[in-house]
């Protein structure tokens, strides 16, 4: 069987950074000769893991039991593991199930496909497990799942010792790319039919710390500003403590950057902060939020917070819910603490009982979706730009309407004039605000109406016309969901 007429399907856990490798072991693949599966079971299937969600390993060994099986009764079909957790874990991984033809890290992406190859010849498994980076992922092959939305990645690895987070043990120091590569990247991105761009990277504003150049984020967004066609800038996630002034100047001086900032705040307790190794304090953030909106007074700001940390208590987490009240976020990503084996926090004593979590948990979101609504409901009566997006709504087919993102990245369902033309993915349209709930935003207002053809949905035609399909005129269509910038917020169960 030749690469030509075996098949692949890559699955994808975790944040923005492994959406974009995946997209990078995408184009490796397609480079190599292999194609996508159209349906059924793929004759490779890649893992690309992440170690930071809860219980990541129970839901890889659980998708590999299940595929053991398939396997033993499918011929030549491969199964390849990659990403944070094969970097942790890469001797147990193929102890668990030996089925598993290849186990490759965070720093060695480039190598799957020899890795196959070689899997395949030796008929044994490949176990590559990089310390260093090998080839900075952005100088690799790629293929976007967005004709009209791209990721670029400044910096990978990170030089914080955060206890709660093993990913400066997997993805290593801080590795900052040069701004001419940043920007030939983006360019060739904005050539290719994109409009939009978030650049990447674990700490993204202490880019240019490798080279020497505290200034360099700041003056890495307003070079963005001189690219013609690049319509909207966004970045994430930064870090409070190396957050400057310099950059909401960038911000608020740029037309393209986005008048929106994810900013983890994992904890408005100051205790909490400094247990959990945060070098700033609640002050600090607060103070940050108004400066932002000081200069940018429509920017929605959104934030991640942990639930529970060891020693956390009721006063600790008053603290969180007075910052969360005075912030005003506009979405807020809540996690539960839990342990992750090889971080300090796993050790630490004063671990709360699941119940405590779990009720301190649902006093949050009821605060943080109380928040999210008051700030949508704002927005009512508003005329907004929205950069339209494919299959960003669940719900679009039965309510007639077709969805996508603000130029604060909130998420907009809009319905459509009967008889008005309709928008490909990645034209822009003009809407009024007309409801509004904690997640999203409606705009039914038909009399606001009206769409701006773009050079991304001509990229959406063409991508379409290439797989042979006629150019969407609903808004469904085989490209992949595409998150613009952050990670997608799930209503609590």
């Amino acid at each position: 069987m030749t690469n030509a007429t075996r098949t692949y399907e890559v699955r994808t856990y975790g944040c923005q950074m492994n959406v974009h490798d995946s997209e990078r072991l995408t184009g490796l693949l397609e480079g190599a000769g292999y194609a996508p599966v159209e349906s059924g079971l793929a004759d490779i299937i890649v893992f690309n893991t992440c170690a930071v969600r809860e219980n990541a390993d129970n839901k890889l060994y659980g998708n590999l039991g299940m595929l053991g099986e398939i396997k033993r009764e499918t011929p030549g079909m491969q199964i390849a593991v990659g990403g944070c957790l094969a970097q942790k874990d890469r001797d147990t991984i193929i102890k668990r199930a030996p089925w598993v033809d290849v186990v490759f890290g965070t720093h060695n992406i480039g190598s799957l496909p020899a890795l196959l190859e070689r899997a395949r010849h030796n008929q044994e498994a490949q176990v590559e497990i990089l310390e260093a980076l090998e080839t900075f992922p952005s100088d690799l092959p790629t293929k976007r799942d967005s004709t009209y939305a791209g990721w670029v990645s400044i910096s990978v690895g990170c030089n914080n010792t955060c206890t709660f987070c093993i990913v400066p043990s997997l993805r290593g120091k801080e590795k900052d790319r040069r701004p001419g590569d940043v920007l030939a990247e983006v360019q060739a991105l904005v050539d290719d039919g994109a409009v939009e761009v978030t650049l990447l990277g674990q700490n993204v504003n202490t880019y240019g710390v490798e080279f020497g150049d505290k200034g360099a984020f700041a003056k890495l967004l307003r070079a963005c500003g001189e690219i013609k066609g690049l319509e909207r800038v966004r970045f994430t996630s930064p870090h409070p403590a190396a957050f400057t002034d310099d950059v909401i100047e960038a911000m608020a001086e740029t037309p393209n950057v986005m008048p929106s900032l994810h900013m983890p705040l994992q904890s408005g307790s100051d205790k909490v902060l400094k247990d959990m190794r945060r070098s700033y304090r609640s002050d600090k953030y607060l103070g940050i939020i108004e400066r932002v909106r000081n200069l940018i007074p429509d920017a929605a700001i959104t934030t991640d917070i942990i639930v529970g940390f060891p020693g956390e208590t009721e006063e600790d987490f008053q603290e969180t819910m007075r910052v969360v009240a005075e912030s005003r976020f506009s979405a807020s990503y809540t996690f539960q603490y839990s342990k992750r084996p090889g971080t300090p926090a796993a050790d630490l004593p004063d671990q709360l009982p699941k119940a405590v979590v779990q009720e301190r948990y649902e006093r949050l979101m009821a605060l943080v979706n109380d928040v999210a609504l008051k700030e949508n409901q704002l927005q009512i009566g508003r005329t907004v730009e929205i950069l339209v997006a494919n299959n960003e709504g669940r719900k679009d087919e039965a309510t007639n309407r077709m969805s996508g993102r603000a130029r604060d990245n909130r998420l907009v369902h809009f319905e459509i004039p009967e008889g008005a033309e309709r928008p490909r993915p990645g034209d822009m349209i003009t809407a009024r605000i007309t409801g509004a709930a904690p997640y999203h935003l409606l705009a039914d207002d038909l009399s606001a109406y009206s769409v701006r053809r773009t050079t991304a949905g001509d990229a959406w035609d063409r991508a379409e016309a290439a797989s042979c399909s006629v150019p969407a005129t609903s808004s469904g269509g085989a490209a992949q969901s595409v998150s613009l910038g952050l990670p997608t917020l799930k209503k609590p169960e």
